[in-house]
């Protein structure tokens, strides 16, 4: 009983902390993104933070509801030329731009909410 009860607590605290995310982001899909003067979200990620998961259900969500946004991931720890270009220096970064132009950036947002009211910041 206990050897089912490790087994069951292990199997939970990994299903509820891990995410299924990639990345997307491109340098030719931002710029041309950019040159459409769509809105942009760009997030940095990793696997092991447990905010990038909270961020990445949100940001399912968000992909269906916010059509015309251009939502380019990228895990942090992997793509450091993307961190450098962008000066995203840490994990579960949050910047919007409009076209060329940067409109706004978090770290650590969380909350649909916050995340919702950032995007449309953009739009």
């Amino acid at each position: 009983m206990k050897k089912l009860l490790i087994i069951l607590i292990f199997f939970v605290s990994t299903s509820v902390f891990s995410f299924e995310k990639t990345t997307n982001f491109t340098f030719d899909k931002f710029q041309s993104a950019q040159k459409n003067d769509k809105t942009i979200v760009v997030n940095a990620w990793n696997k092991s933070c447990t905010v990038c998961a909270s961020q990445s259900k949100i940001f399912a969500e968000a992909i269906n509801d916010f059509k015309d946004v251009e939502f380019l991931f990228y895990e942090q720890t992997k793509h450091k030329n993307i961190a450098k270009e962008l000066n995203i220096k840490f994990w579960t970064t949050i910047v919007v731009y409009k076209g060329d132009k940067e409109i706004t950036r978090e770290i650590g947002l969380n909350k649909k909410e916050d995340i919702y009211k950032l995007i449309k910041k953009g739009i």
